[in-house]
């Protein structure tokens, strides 16, 4: 069955990670992988686009390898036999920093991105709808895989229950720093049998436990109301607002800010894009932290960079949310 919706994403999946692609590879389909190569005595990472759990039949093997100068292996194996390795000379990725890989299923070809930037394209040997099987493994810890149809128009979203456990929230500001596990709540729309749940309260403030460090992400997945006219994310150090995310839709705007002292900042609006958020649709936003900036991806497509001006990571602990959206699930 051919799928048209928004395939849920997997958060902090556990590597080597096998996974499901929902209705198999389609046209129009892109994949992103947000995650970092680690320091340790592997010398690869591949990513497997697979027919079934067999790891016979690979439709395209993405494989960089961190030796001879660093290159990258692209192949696809039939029967249990590979055929002609293509290598790309250049290495995109560096142990111990993030990165976000995109893989775009075209009608000819697969094309694929790092970090925003076309890297290569790899043509199909095979037909590439068979392909069902997402599997990672090698030196590399995941973040999230998130799943966006390009030619489908996003669905509204309501949740199920996967795999983690469910969030900690409240109506009023928390309590401390207790840890908090890391979850997810999946969205599925008119699956029989599925439980559903209600959104979360609005607003909605959450602890970041131990505070933000590189390579750290924040999660956050809504439904922008219809008659939206703004919503807001921020992440706060006591009183102060560290870095406030602010799309406005009366003026098509995404406004970015800090709150210092009762005082704001100069505000930063400039995107290299339209504006990526649209009433009535699903959101997906993440927040990578690095040691210089935020790197915010909106839908799988990074946005834009944002510069500390706080400069203590660690006293950011706390995410706050607002505005006019339905809140789907946060994870910090």
């Amino acid at each position: 069955m051919e799928f048209r919706g928004c395939q849920p994403p997997f958060l902090s999946p556990v590597v080597p990670f096998r996974g499901t692609i929902q209705g198999g590879l389609q046209e129009g389909l892109k994949i992103t992988i947000n995650g970092m190569v680690t320091h340790s005595n592997e010398n690869r990472f591949a990513v497997n686009f697979q027919n079934g759990h067999s790891d016979k039949e690979i439709a395209f093997h993405f494989n960089p390898r961190f030796q001879d100068g660093g290159y990258v292996v692209c192949n696809t194996m039939q029967n249990g036999s590979w055929g002609p390795e293509e290598r790309k000379m250049q290495m995109p990725f560096q142990r111990g920093v993030a990165f976000e890989l995109c893989f775009l299923v075209q009608n000819s070809d697969f094309q694929v991105t790092v970090n925003g930037s076309f890297f290569l394209q790899y043509s199909h040997r095979v037909p590439f709808h068979c392909a069902d099987i997402l599997s990672v493994h090698g030196c590399v810890q995941l973040s999230y895989i998130n799943f966006q149809n390009i030619r489908v128009a996003p669905v509204q979203a309501v949740f199920s229950r996967m795999q983690f456990s469910k969030p900690s929230h409240s109506s009023s500001k928390p309590k401390g720093n207790r840890h908090q596990t890391p979850m997810v709540i999946h969205t599925v729309h008119g699956v029989p049998g599925m439980k559903t749940f209600p959104p979360l309260p609005l607003p909605y403030f959450t602890s970041i436990p131990g505070g933000l460090y590189p390579t750290r992400n924040i999660l956050v997945f809504g439904t922008i109301l219809p008659t939206a006219q703004s919503f807001y994310i921020n992440l706060r150090s006591g009183s102060d607002i560290a870095f406030h995310l602010n799309p406005r839709f009366n003026e098509n705007a995404v406004v970015r800010n800090s709150q210092i002292n009762s005082s704001w900042g100069c505000e930063e609006r400039s995107l290299p894009q339209n504006m990526p958020f649209t009433r009535g649709q699903i959101f997906q936003v993440c927040i990578l932290c690095e040691n210089q900036c935020l790197k915010v991806t909106v839908n799988g497509q990074h946005l834009f960079e944002y510069y500390h001006r706080m400069k203590n990571l660690p006293a950011i602990n706390h995410l706050e949310v607002g505005g006019d959206i339905q809140l789907n699930q946060v994870q910090t």
